[in-house]
């Protein structure tokens, strides 16, 4: 059940872009306030969600990256490397899966995973609630956002996930020329828009430029043997090494790319998918009746990254 809010602590009303996709319905129960957002950015910034107070959410998720980082996999608390790339945080109010692998459909549900990863934040939310109740700014800042000074497991997700439901991005050029407001496509942004329609939007559709769905497209496998994508949530063995189709929105600020950052650059992406992915059983229906491939010439590609960059919002990152 959501808490009961305060009459001083307004509701948020979120800026819904035009042709997003529907909100998840979680945000129903959790809606953004006020001060719920001015703690739930407080707390994403807070070391002390960590065993050892040195690692905090912004540490791996900058919002310089989209609120990504720039390393092949995420490093937690003593420099632990974890078995995935750190996906950015954008748009999240309108994402009905959460991770590579979607094994949460809720952000309130998601927050306790890194707290307690071994190689991420390594703590316990018992912990976490001793160092919070231990410095009156968060108790004063839990009464404003829930009525009183007590700290629960549920009023922190709660509020982290607020403070994300607000981090929306949709003023890049590519939404400045749909909403004709004075920019427009260059000759190979153009052309690169009319080539990622015809090879990429199957799967990077809508506004989003993500279908949300789990497709196994061939790239390098990782090698940590705990690795089996969609499948490690589902047990389902078509799911193997099938991940979530990521959003392109602000792609240019969020390499290295893939579940592993197997990618450093987003040429080097779709080269690899021009020269041919790796077979498997349940690779994607659209790779396979390409020969294992998406054919692209060398100015097709320069022309999609064109496009792409297309989907940068310097605002949303700061720059």
């Amino acid at each position: 059940m959501a808490p009961t809010l305060p009459h001083d602590n307004p509701e948020i009303s979120l800026d819904i872009p035009q042709g997003f996709p529907p909100l998840n319905r979680a945000i129903n129960k959790n809606k953004p306030t006020k001060y719920g957002v001015e703690l739930g950015e407080k707390l994403f910034h807070e070391k002390k969600l960590s065993g050892n107070n040195t690692i905090s959410c912004a540490d791996c998720h900058k919002q310089s990256h989209a609120f990504a980082d720039n390393h092949t996999q995420a490093v937690g608390i003593y420099g632990r490397v974890g078995l995935r790339n750190t996906p950015p945080i954008q748009n999240l109010a309108f994402m009905q899966f959460y991770n590579w692998d979607g094994n949460k459909l809720t952000l309130e549900s998601q927050p306790l995973v890194p707290i307690i990863t071994h190689e991420e934040m390594n703590s316990s939310i018992v912990q976490v609630i001793e160092k919070l109740q231990a410095e009156p700014d968060y108790r004063h800042l839990f009464r404003k956002a829930f009525g009183d000074e007590t700290i629960t497991p549920q009023r922190i997700y709660h509020s982290l996930s607020q403070y994300e439901y607000t981090l929306i991005s949709a003023n890049s050029k590519y939404d400045q020329v749909k909403r004709n407001e004075g920019a427009s496509f260059t000759p190979s942004e153009t052309r690169g828009y009319h080539v990622f329609q015809q090879k990429c939007a199957s799967c990077h559709t809508g506004e989003l430029f993500t279908d949300q769905s789990f497709r196994n497209i061939g790239f390098p496998l990782n090698p940590n043997a705990e690795e089996g994508g969609r499948a490690r949530v589902t047990g389902v063995s078509t799911d193997y090494m099938s991940f979530r189709v990521p959003s392109l929105r602000n792609a240019q600020y969020t390499a290295p790319y893939g579940s592993f950052g197997q990618f450093p650059t987003l040429r080097s992406v779709l080269d690899y998918l021009a020269e041919g992915v790796l077979e498997a059983d349940n690779l994607d229906p659209i790779l396979k009746e390409n020969g294992n491939s998406i054919p692209l010439s060398e100015q097709e590609k320069d022309d999609i990254i064109a496009f792409i960059e297309t989907l940068s919002d310097p605002t949303f990152v700061g720059k």
